[in-house]
């Protein structure tokens, strides 16, 4: 079986789909919100905690919430999706909550962090178990199977 089918196929229950649809709309919502309200999530937001070129980075981090969330919500290249969207939240860890323990923040950290950490977790069950049999990945792979591999 070719790489690219192996990224679509899954077994994961119909379940699956609430973890994605979580997943993906709290990111759509979070990059969205990155260019509604730039001045408090957005530029303004990544020049407050110190990330480099905020003005562009804020941008292209909202596009990649944006874009990836949808793909997730869709269960399109989920895969694919996971991988950058696990860069975003290992980012927003380590530049926001991390400051914040070592600040000697441990509970106000661990209040702050769980809504990051369960982004993290959900993305890596996804990853892991793939994008469920509810899914545009399980239709195309299912449906690439059933004609050989040949399109029809």
């Amino acid at each position: 079986m070719p790489f690219y089918q192996r990224m679509l196929v899954s077994t994961a229950p119909k379940a699956t789909f609430l973890i994605r649809l979580l997943v993906g709309l709290a990111f759509l919502s979070e990059g969205s919100q990155k260019f509604l309200f730039p001045a408090s999530l957005g530029v303004g937001r990544f020049l407050k905690i110190g990330i480099p070129a905020p003005q562009v980075m804020a941008p292209f981090v909202g596009a990649i919430e944006i874009l990836c969330g949808l793909l997730l919500v869709l269960g399109l290249l989920s895969g694919l999706a996971t991988i950058p969207l696990l860069a975003v939240i290992s980012v927003a860890i380590v530049s926001t909550k991390l400051p914040m323990l070592f600040a000697g923040k441990l509970w106000g950290m661990a209040h702050e962090a769980r809504a990051d950490y369960s982004m993290l977790m959900g993305l890596l069950f996804v990853l892991v178990v793939g994008p469920g049999l509810l899914s545009i990945d399980h239709y195309c792979a299912k449906n690439f199977a059933d004609t050989g591999g040949e399109r029809s």
